[in-house]
């Protein structure tokens, strides 16, 4: 297995980080960890902290306040290409994304340069969430593929598997987005740079501890960001 890190960006998460280090360190001795942390009150950062002086596999970035996931995943992306990593996977914190898939994630990038952990490439697969947050995710992947022409079932999925190839091709200073608009611009621009992308089935569970970061302003953010892109695309502005 070539250099591999997991990114995992946190507010709020001491709850669930130290399990999710644990478990992901005990499936996959070799893999590094880099959480990436918006000044949480309760602790996480330097939990983390404390933890990447005992193991070097365990790497943390403090950020100053709440800046969002979006600004997170690239501050993370910019940190694993100045560090040589080949792979970077991202996930959640709450064990939303199982630990065991990365195994699949990793299999499926040897063939791929991005591969999409996704619910819907195989029906739906959501464990505990109320129908209305469901049906929003559900038709929002649609209307994403719809209005691109992106041929993704899960466009606002997040848990993904990278290549440093297509990090390095993004101009991750460009990329403003956060939230599920955050998902689509990167797996948008990775498809139009002609990449091959790949989805592979997993099951979504809801968090069962800690409190979700979903809001309306994320909802509205990620509706009118497909019209950005597909505009962006046509006329020749899509990096």
């Amino acid at each position: 297995m070539k250099k591999a890190i997991v990114v995992i960006p946190t507010y709020n998460e001491c709850e669930n980080i130290e399990k999710m280090i644990h478990t992901i360190i005990e499936l996959y001795p070799e893999m590094h960890i880099l959480v990436v942390d918006d000044n949480s009150p309760d602790g996480t950062g330097e939990y983390v902290k404390a933890k990447s002086l005992e193991d070097e596999r365990i790497h943390v970035l403090q950020r100053a306040g709440k800046m969002g996931l979006g600004t997170a995943y690239v501050a993370g992306f910019k940190y694993i290409l100045e560090n040589d990593y080949q792979y970077a996977i991202q996930m959640d914190a709450d064990f939303s994304h199982d630990p065991k898939e990365i195994k699949n994630l990793l299999i499926a990038i040897e063939e791929n340069d991005l591969v999409i952990g996704s619910r819907y490439i195989q029906g739906v697969n959501v464990i505990n969430w109320p129908m209305s947050r469901l049906l929003l995710s559900y038709f929002a992947s649609i209307y994403t593929r719809v209005i691109t022409g992106m041929p993704v079932m899960d466009a606002t999925g997040g848990f993904k598997c990278f290549r440093r190839e297509v990090l390095e091709s993004i101009n991750l200073d460009k990329v403003k987005s956060n939230g599920y608009s955050f998902q689509i611009e990167m797996n948008f621009k990775t498809y139009k740079k002609g990449y091959r992308v790949k989805e592979i089935p997993i099951v979504f569970t809801d968090r069962i501890e800690g409190v979700s970061k979903m809001s309306k302003q994320i909802v509205r953010e990620a509706v009118t960001m497909v019209w950005k892109l597909r505009f962006r695309a046509i006329f020749g502005k899509l990096v």
